[in-house]
């Protein structure tokens, strides 16, 4: 396969970025149901797919045979395919039956997968029809959580921008709100929002929100703040109804968590004395909770295969905060205009990769011997069989980790790995 390198600077003071193009691997879009039918409480995601887009969900979501959770697989079969059974149809049947047994629901999302795009099942048109048959005792959107050319990840972002439209327009005269957008775990979600109201900033609002019916209005008086770097297109979405992206760097640790709250204080007019007042409490925990990590994770080297779109707050996380040396940070996509902030901050040592080649990036990684790798599912356990220490990109989604309280657990999702080889080692 033909492959071609580019160098380019993605940010005055950033590190260079390398971007190649070959064999890549991507997790599949539908793991994002894990999380968000959690978050969701009256939302049901409804794949339209294959049994081994079935068996993903359940396996990714562990949850028991004897559980109710609130998605399931709307499998096509042989008759679908060889056009014997009318999709429509059965689609319809499946819905209805699914909302008769489950009257709590009162969203429901049908999401692509890769089998239901091969075929072209036209599921944003189904879900209208849908719509107009349930409403009001339930709005049905689609979305794409297929696999195909996206990350794990994109599913959360296919998901919120299906949303973007739905959200009500704020009122004319509405004062200035701010948006916080991107799933968050309860209680992480329920520390920001104090930290806000302690900020002078009493209208928070989420997205996904909690319940269906709480949609939070949007317009040209909305500013929002992005939770998660993956989030291009709801982004997009939301700046299309007017609303104004606040630019910062993630929450994540002490030094992110602080810019993070700052962005939004700034934008609210909130005078710095009250600001430092309300946060000093919450830095200073953080700062505590980071401090038992460092000698583990101080001068260790870390490097990072493309998965999650985290990849680059991370490293700048690692490596200003308990000291490590990410030697290089690959990420698939590089939205430059949401990760500015991030990319000012990295260490000018790191090696930047935009969707590298996977074989090559795996001979650099042989090469460097690093003390830790971050990666994907498909590539931890033959690392793990060459001597390689790994950490599953994965998890880092599944656990929270934004916000002062979590930057102690965040540190430790990549002590745990190291501990766990030096108790081998002996």
């Amino acid at each position: 396969m033909n492959q071609t390198v580019s160098l380019r600077p993605p940010a005055p003071g950033a590190p260079p970025l390398v971007q190649e193009r070959g064999q890549r691997e991507v997790f599949c879009g539908l793991t994002g149901i894990v999380w968000l039918h959690r978050k969701i409480q009256d939302a049901f995601f409804l794949v339209v797919g294959s049994r081994t887009c079935a068996h993903l969900i359940q396996s990714a979501a562990g949850v028991m045979i004897f559980a109710e959770p609130r998605f399931a697989t709307a499998i096509l079969d042989q008759r679908d395919l060889a056009g014997i059974a009318d999709i429509n149809d059965e689609l319809d049947r499946v819905v209805s039956r699914l909302l008769e047994r489950r009257p709590d629901i009162k969203l429901l999302f049908l999401v692509a997968s890769c089998p239901s795009e091969v075929i072209k099942i036209d599921l944003v048109r189904a879900a209208r029809r849908l719509s107009r048959q349930h409403e009001p005792r339930a709005r049905v959107l689609s979305y794409s959580g297929s696999g195909i050319e996206k990350t794990f990840t994109e599913g959360e972002d296919a998901c919120l921008a299906a949303l973007v439209p739905e959200l009500p327009a704020e009122a004319a005269t509405a004062a200035p709100s701010l948006l916080v957008v991107g799933a968050l775990a309860d209680i992480v979600e329920d520390q920001f929002a104090a930290i806000f109201a302690d900020i002078g900033i009493a209208d928070a609002r989420f997205l996904p929100m909690r319940r269906a019916s709480a949609m939070p209005a949007v317009g040209p008086n909305t500013r929002f703040l992005l939770a998660q770097p993956f989030l291009a297109e709801t982004a997009r979405a939301l700046e299309s109804r007017g609303a104004r992206r606040l630019a910062a760097p993630f929450p994540l640790g002490a030094e992110g968590t602080t810019l993070w709250l700052k962005a939004a204080a700034d934008a609210f007019g909130v005078p710095a004395s009250r600001f430092e007042t309300a946060v000093a409490p919450g830095r200073a925990r953080a700062q505590k909770s980071l401090t038992r990590h460092i000698e583990r994770l101080s001068g260790k080297r870390i490097f990072f295969f493309p998965d999650s779109q985290l990849e680059i707050p991370l490293a700048r996380f690692l490596a200003r905060e308990v000291g490590m040396r990410p030697i290089e940070v690959a990420t698939p996509y590089l939205h430059r205009q949401l990760l500015e902030e991030e990319l000012a901050l990295l260490p000018s040592e790191a090696r930047l990769f935009e969707g590298p080649d996977v074989d090559r990036q795996l001979d650099r990684c042989r090469a460097a011997r690093p003390d830790l790798t971050v990666c994907g599912l498909g590539l931890a356990n033959p690392l793990e069989a060459e001597g390689l220490p790994t950490k599953w990109s994965i998890e880092l989604l599944f656990t929270p980790i934004q916000g002062y309280d979590q930057a102690g657990d965040l540190a430790e999702l990549f002590a745990r790995p190291l501990a766990r080889r030096s108790r081998l080692e002996v």
